[in-house]
């Protein structure tokens, strides 16, 4: 019996197998109606005070939804608003790997835009001040970079008091 159909069997393998990575977890679109739904009853227990019910909900749309920023940054400053600094910092981080991860092709800038808007909310402000570099540099000639730029909004949006309400 000759070894060659072994060996190729066990290169074969080793060669597919490596080239395996778990695929991240596709997010049907009913989960992501479902978290719609959570956000919008959040927005609800929010006009009615109920901030530990809107937290709640806010977490259930992130576990269904962990990439969308936006449900992350919500939930970071209703928790900021609660007093639990440290999990508002691990929800901001949550939000700026999503950003990060929806503008890691550099086509679109306003992903890069709320990727400098949750550092500066994090108390990164060098950071996001360097990311707003990087985003002008890359879009010099779009009206959204170019409004956030000019004109000193970005140190408008630092002096803001409601910014700075939900920032750590």
């Amino acid at each position: 019996m000759s070894r060659r159909p072994l060996i190729f069997a066990a290169a074969a393998a080793l060669v597919f197998a490596g080239g395996c990575k778990p695929k991240a977890k596709e997010i049907t679109s009913l989960q992501r109606k479902e978290a719609a739904t959570l956000v919008s009853e959040a927005l609800f227990a929010l006009q009615l005070h109920d901030l530990p019910r809107a937290e709640g909900l806010y977490v259930q749309a992130t576990a269904l939804c962990p990439d969308e920023g936006k449900y992350w940054v919500d939930l970071g400053s209703l928790r900021v608003r609660l007093g639990h600094r440290d999990a508002a910092r691990t929800a901001y981080k949550s939000a700026l790997t999503a950003y990060e991860t929806l503008g890691a092709d550099n086509k679109d800038p306003q992903p890069l835009l709320q990727q400098v808007y949750v550092l500066a909310l994090m108390g990164r402000v060098d950071d996001a001040k360097a990311a707003l570099a990087k985003v002008q540099k890359l879009f010099p000639d779009n009206r959204a970079v170019r409004g956030f730029t000019e004109g000193g909004q970005f140190e408008k949006m630092l002096a803001d008091p409601r910014f700075r309400e939900i920032a750590l």
